[in-house]
């Protein structure tokens, strides 16, 4: 059966190659069918009206053309799925590691992707994310202008490979995040308004025009494509991109129609399935439990935390940076989880945000140091890595791995990656590549970024130079902070303390004359000497060194010896 919702055509044929033009029968409600069978890979598309081009199918699971060209059927019960054993795994305790398919290996290839695998499993991360792989127009792209939401971008593999990516990483114990975007569409293919009332054309977010969640039928597209992955593919969750920017005046709000479905599915497949907010409302009420009159989401990422742990290591204050200067700004996040929790925001020009109730989980904040949007939304893309020295690595490593929350990772990030991740597109249309990076060049001028250091996103050299390159974790310090970041994912898993979800449990102070830092978790210790000069700090009786990031860190009597930019993790033995 072809069905096709299309509430703004009078007249709907199915086209397919080969064939002459079949007319659809009404169904009412807008939707327009016919019983017909298609087969893996029969190419097809609609006519709307009597014009003769053809438009792609709004649900397609495969674009082998692009995105204006016909779609392909695509069967998803046709996979050989070998991860009948796979029980799924919890967000809490796990580590999350984000990565784009297209950067993450030469090839940028989800078969690609497979290879490298078992260095994740090696490394002792829980959670493959990845960023959007829908299809979009072009062939490299961040991934948030795809216009096809159902469809997996045919440069990485297309969808059987995207299958096959899951499978690979089931098998070796890995969890997969799927980044979807259901805020905006990109701007070129996005034929959903020629169907129907995908979007509200008078009103707009940061991206494009909203999306029009007063439509049923819409907000049934967003639910049965998040089913989609998690039923189809088998993906274990979804990360929801910038939901601020979803505009629900509804009774049940999307997010919570969201997590009440994937909870449903979550009961009937038998293995946990988890949402992720990324959300900048600062607002707990997105993973309060739905008893509690919350959203019952799994979980919310926290930039507040990124923004007070890049301050603290960079001494960058401009901007959104602003507020996080004091060092006191980490201890709170630390302790709170939001920064910003009823204060005032110099940035937004307003109060902004609300307090975490203490009773819930703190896994149920995903944290970093490091991620794509705070690395490719700088004007030269630049890591970490291309601004700190080693101690300073180390430093950023022991507190986004031992954060009190669940602690994500951006690929490369493990090595301190030489390479940037630069903001890339390859818009087809000659205008709207020029103006993509006219528009750059100006937003980031505008923020007193000098223009010469902004790359131009349409080169095909800014996509290259966004590749990893796996050789270089072979030596110097590339080595050195890849062991550092194994040593203390096996210690959170080694040690209670770092992965108890108690708020109450969480202990932070700073001296901002000293520089310095302790965050307490039970009886685990992690004191930060933020510092150009040694110092000492207090420590309990009974304390046991269980990691050092420098060679001249030592206990002496009822005190640690800090070298500059160092920190150490000690434990206290009960007596």
């Amino acid at each position: 059966m072809i069905e096709v919702w299309a509430p703004r055509a009078e007249r709907v044929r199915l086209d397919r190659p080969g064939h002459e033009p079949i007319d659809l029968a009404v169904r009412g409600d807008g939707w327009f069918g016919a019983p017909i069978e298609l087969v893996d890979g029969d190419e097809y598309g609609f006519l709307l009206d009597d014009r003769d081009d053809v438009r792609p199918d709004p649900r397609s699971r495969r674009q082998p053309h692009g995105v204006h060209g016909h779609s392909a059927w695509f069967d998803p019960s046709a996979h050989d799925w070998q991860d009948a054993q796979w029980t799924g795994r919890q967000l809490a305790g796990s580590i999350v590691y984000e990565l784009h398919i297209g950067t993450f290996t030469p090839e940028g290839t989800l078969d690609s992707a497979v290879e490298r695998l078992d260095h994740l499993v090696a490394l002792g991360v829980g959670f493959v994310e990845l960023l959007p792989v829908n299809a979009f127009n072009g062939t490299h792209n961040w991934g948030y202008d795809g216009v096809l939401w159902y469809a997996v971008h045919e440069g990485y593999g297309g969808p059987a490979a995207y299958q096959r990516f899951v499978d690979a990483c089931h098998a070796r114990g890995l969890a997969v995040i799927q980044d979807v975007v259901y805020n905006h569409l990109g701007p070129s293919g996005n034929y959903l308004p020629e169907y129907g009332p995908y979007l509200r054309d008078a009103e707009r977010n940061t991206w494009g025009s909203s999306v029009d969640l007063d439509e049923p039928q819409v907000r049934r597209y967003i639910v049965d494509n998040a089913l989609m992955w998690m039923r189809d593919h088998h993906v274990d969750g979804l990360r929801l991109d910038a939901v601020h920017a979803l505009k629900d005046s509804s009774n049940r709000h999307i997010l919570r129609e969201l997590a009440e479905e994937t909870d449903a599915l979550s009961a009937h497949v038998g293995r946990p399935l988890t949402l992720i907010a990324e959300s900048d409302m600062n607002d707990a009420r997105l993973i309060t439990a739905r008893e509690a009159d919350g959203y019952g989401l799994a979980a919310q990422w926290s930039d507040d935390y990124h923004h007070a742990l890049h301050v603290a290591v960079t001494g960058e204050t401009s901007g959104y940076y602003a507020d996080f200067a004091p060092l006191a700004a980490l201890a709170k996040v630390c302790t709170g989880g939001f920064f910003h929790d009823g204060t005032w925001s110099s940035f937004r020009g307003v109060i902004h945000g609300h307090p975490i109730d203490p009773r819930i989980p703190t896994s149920r904040l995903v944290t970093f140091s490091q991620d794509h949007d705070q690395i490719g939304n700088r004007a030269a893309g630049d890591r970490l890595s291309q601004t700190l020295d080693q101690g300073g690595l180390a430093i950023a490593a022991v507190l986004t791995v031992l954060s009190p929350f669940t602690p994500m990772l951006f690929m490369g990030e493990e090595w301190a990656a030489s390479t940037p991740w630069q903001f890339f597109t390859s818009h087809p249309e000659p205008e709207l590549g020029r103006a993509t990076a006219e528009g750059r060049i100006e937003e980031f001028a505008a923020m007193g970024w000098d223009r010469s250091v902004v790359p131009d996103p349409q080169d095909p050299a800014t996509f290259e130079r966004s590749r990893l390159r796996w050789d270089e974790r072979e030596s110097g310090i590339h080595r050195r902070i890849l062991d550092l970041y194994t040593r203390l994912i096996a210690l959170r898993r080694e040690l209670p303390d770092l992965t108890d979800p108690d708020f109450t449990a969480v202990f932070a102070e700073a001296d901002e004359d000293r520089r310095l830092f302790r965050l307490r978790r039970g009886s685990t210790h992690i004191l930060v000497n933020f510092s150009e000069r040694a110092s000492r700090m207090p420590v309990p009786p009974h304390a046991e060194i269980v990691l050092a990031t420098a060679s001249g860190v030592a206990l002496a009597g009822e005190e640690v010896a800090l070298p500059s930019r160092s920190a150490v993790v000690l434990t206290v033995a009960e007596r």
